[in-house]
């Protein structure tokens, strides 16, 4: 996974790319009307029900637009929230409440709504070793943030990105001509690079299985698209000798089934590609 100072730095670049794009050379609406000496006070209203998210990503955001504006935290992240509730307070220089306005809802509109979406999963698991997993069904350019929610929900985060687990899936064995050449030339590129990286290969039937199991080094097997029979066989054959994550279209009807199989891992992309943003606002007060 990636460190902790990398998982700072993508935040930083989502937050400059962000204001870049929305500000550009100036909040004119702001600047027509507002005297820059103008301060305000604003609130961050909730207008639906769910798990709070983003509370943390909002200081960020106020902090970066301006560092004097200070915020008062009523309800921290992964909270169960409902209509009505103020999740903070925040004080400062008008324009710059306004400048940072959008950013903040959007993220913690779409963070809120993973955040939710993923506690209903972990709920629907609870009393199996069952852990739900994002999936790199991220929207592109604010994969952190939406990561981020999915942890906040108490879910656990899958590989951030190519670069940091391996994962040999149905195309990659095709083009390397099997899984037994794909794992072993795999394992001899790490070797080569001096690359300490886990290696997930990706089953599409039994005999897959089996064949996975033939080769040492292997942390994880995706038993992917598997009904529940046969993933009771897959995870009866594998044992201790490797983790089991099952994926391919489980959702919530169907993910308490999955983990009675004995899964360690079930993967869902729809925790960040399938979800409705809360609804919430920033009021002045």
């Amino acid at each position: 996974m990636i460190s902790e100072a990398q998982f700072q730095e993508e935040l930083r670049l989502i937050i400059s790319n962000a204001i870049r794009e929305d500000v550009g050379d100036g909040d004119h609406s702001s600047l027509a009307c507002i005297p820059a000496d103008a301060v305000g006070k604003a609130k961050l209203l909730v207008k639906d029900e769910g798990i709070i998210a983003g509370v943390e990503f909002a200081k960020m955001v106020f902090n970066y637009v301006d560092a004097d504006m200070k915020v008062e935290t009523l309800i921290d992240d992964g909270t169960a929230v409902k209509y009505g509730d103020i999740v903070f307070y925040v004080e400062g220089r008008s324009q710059s409440i306004l400048k940072a306005e959008r950013l903040v809802l959007n993220a913690m509109q779409r963070m809120s709504a993973i955040a939710t979406k993923t506690n209903r999963f972990v709920k629907l698991l609870e009393g199996t070793k069952t852990k739900i997993l994002d999936t790199r069904k991220t929207t592109p350019g604010i994969r952190a943030l939406e990561k981020w929610a999915v942890k906040i929900g108490g879910g656990e985060n899958h590989r951030f990105a190519l670069y940091d687990m391996i994962m040999l899936k149905d195309n990659h064995i095709d083009f390397c001509g099997g899984i037994t050449q794909a794992i072993e030339k795999t394992k001899g590129y790490l070797k080569e690079k001096g690359l300490d990286i886990k290696i997930i290969v990706e089953a599409r039937n039994l005999k897959e299985i089996e064949e996975i199991l033939r080769s040492e080094g292997v942390y994880r097997i995706l038993i992917d698209n598997f009904n529940y029979v046969d993933t009771r066989k897959a995870v009866a054959m594998i044992g201790d000798r490797c983790l089991t994550e099952s994926s391919g279209g489980i959702n919530e009807d169907t993910a308490a089934e999955y983990a009675k199989c004995g899964v360690d891992f079930i993967s869902s992309g729809a925790l960040t590609h399938s979800v409705y943003n809360m609804d919430l606002s920033l009021k002045a007060v």
